[in-house]
């Protein structure tokens, strides 16, 4: 008797597959196949970086873990399976790390992180600082005008 058992091939999972890849270059390509890779959004907010990952199903206190390497900014992990069973899987698992490089260094004391509806917010407070423009007075070795009104 032949066996028959077919692995489902699904159009919608390549697809995402492609925008993923081309979404995201800088994630490893061993990641990618490994299966989770979570969505980033990193942004400026004021003098503040401001980076969200959405993380559902995932244990924050015991499965993320957001690390702090010089300018190196790592936000890593699992997200694991709570059953083993055949049938149709799109949800993915595994491990994940997503890393951003900060303009500038900062202190531990300057990132808080906090996950809520599946959602991890990271704040960076002040690394785009020196970023801003800052006033420098222009003096004259010569002569100085007046202006008669």
């Amino acid at each position: 008797m032949m066996n028959n058992s077919l692995t489902r091939l699904d159009p919608f999972t390549l697809i995402d597959d492609v925008f993923r890849t081309m979404r995201t270059p800088g994630v490893d390509p061993a990641q990618r196949q490994s299966g989770f890779v979570p969505p980033v959004d990193a942004h400026r907010d004021g003098e503040d970086l401001l980076l969200r990952a959405d993380l559902p199903g995932i244990d924050p206190e015991k499965d993320v873990s957001v690390e702090l390497t010089g300018r190196t900014l790592t936000v890593s992990g699992e997200r694991r399976s709570e059953t083993e069973a055949d049938g149709l899987r799109e949800v993915r698992y595994g491990s994940f790390s997503r890393t951003i490089t900060l303009p500038s260094e900062v202190s531990e004391d300057a990132i808080t992180a906090d996950y809520e509806s599946g959602v991890l917010t990271v704040r960076v407070a002040g690394v785009y600082a020196q970023e801003q423009p800052r006033k420098i007075e222009v003096s004259s070795s010569g002569r100085q005008k007046t202006l008669d009104s």
